[in-house]
């Protein structure tokens, strides 16, 4: 398990020119006009891990297998989307298949690349874009409330549930704010989640600035840190010229690019990680001779579905799982001498896995 994000933004502040260099591919269309990406264009990405590359390396894994992300860049959007603007339709749908958003925002100055309204100002695109979403929320949820109604009074428990969430949602997104901003029961969430909301998803900024401030962010940057800090939500800066241009160079390049730059890590990495938090997943390994590979999982997982993430019989079979914790297994130097010095534990059903664990499960066939 990975997981899907989408990037969205009003046209031109270089969604796709990020999409390509994330994903290493030209597939995405840059160009200097609005709507240059006319299908939602789809990348996978290795996630990366240097955990991975340092267990196999103990483990002599002839194949490192890490974790993947999809990125879905979705073409731009403008005032009026939900009532057809632009191309505004039919990109809304294709928001609703992902897991989280990352909503860019063009935080540089560049009288070369025409803004769709004339001024550079990320706080009043992101409200746009917010209010677009809201709008065609509202209108979705109107149409399924109509729809339920017979459902209800055949005494369907499903659409009683689901229309009681709808007319929640409904409250807040009349009152102006995000669906997101619903606090969820714990026996509501799986429902809450299939109703597939735009603004209930959870949302990262990413204030695209020009390569001199690409370390420390500018001005823009940091009236964007300031918002999603008071809306609760992630917020990274990244310089989309520049990965691209660490996407053309190689491993060594690329890491000599970025000392000269000033950067520690390729945006790739920060976006990521900040993806991560933002939908508190986690990480864990299974290391062997043949392979060593990374899981994605979310955070707060037992063991038993922890296994399910790599097969349906692991979890249906579950017996227990052998737990190393990483620290442990690189300090030691592998799975037998983390066993010989009792670092090897035997955990049951109810085991919470941890980021980083290093697994074998043992399950009935």
């Amino acid at each position: 398990m990975g997981f899907k994000m989408g990037i969205v933004g009003m046209p031109n502040v270089g969604k796709s020119t990020l999409f390509n260099a994330l994903t290493r591919t030209a597939a995405a269309q840059a160009a200097n006009f609005p709507f240059c990406t006319i299908e939602p264009n789809v990348g996978e990405v290795p996630v990366p891990d240097n955990r991975l590359d340092k267990l196999a390396a103990i483990a002599s894994s002839k194949q490192i297998i890490p974790t993947r992300m999809t990125f879905v860049d979705i073409a731009g959007l403008v005032k009026g989307a939900s009532k057809g603007e632009g191309l505004g339709n039919q990109f809304l749908a294709n928001i609703r298949e992902v897991d989280a958003i990352a909503h860019v925002l063009r935080c540089f100055e560049d009288g070369d690349v025409t803004h769709v309204d004339g001024r550079v100002d990320p706080l009043s695109d992101s409200e746009t874009i917010e209010t677009e979403l809201m709008l065609a929320d509202i209108e979705s949820i109107e149409k399924r409330l109509q729809g339920l109604v017979r459902k209800i009074k055949g005494g369907d428990k499903d659409a009683s549930q689901q229309d009681r969430l709808l007319r929640a949602a409904l409250a807040v997104l009349e009152d102006g704010q995000p669906a997101r901003s619903l606090t969820i029961d714990d026996e509501d969430a799986k429902a809450w989640k299939l109703l597939q909301l735009l603004t209930a998803k959870p949302i990262l900024f990413v204030c695209n600035v020009e390569e001199a401030n690409a370390a420390s962010g500018n001005a823009f940057s940091e009236k964007v840190a300031q918002m999603a800090a008071e809306q609760g939500a992630g917020h990274v800066v990244i310089s989309a010229q520049i990965e691209e241009e660490i996407s053309q160079l190689d491993a060594e390049e690329a890491e000599m690019f970025l000392s000269e730059m000033g950067l520690e890590e390729a945006g790739l990495d920060r976006l990521i990680r900040a993806g991560y938090t933002l939908l508190e997943l986690e990480t864990y390994f299974t290391v062997g001779p043949k392979e060593a590979r990374a899981w994605t999982i979310c955070s707060g997982t037992l063991a038993p579905q922890a296994a399910g993430v790599i097969h349906g019989d692991f979890e249906r079979g579950f017996i227990r799982s052998e737990t190393i914790a990483y620290d442990d297994f690189v300090a030691l130097g592998g799975e037998q001498p983390a066993k010989e010095a009792g670092k090897m534990r035997s955990e049951g059903k109810s085991y919470l896995v941890k980021d980083g664990d290093v697994l074998h499960f043992l399950f009935n066939t």
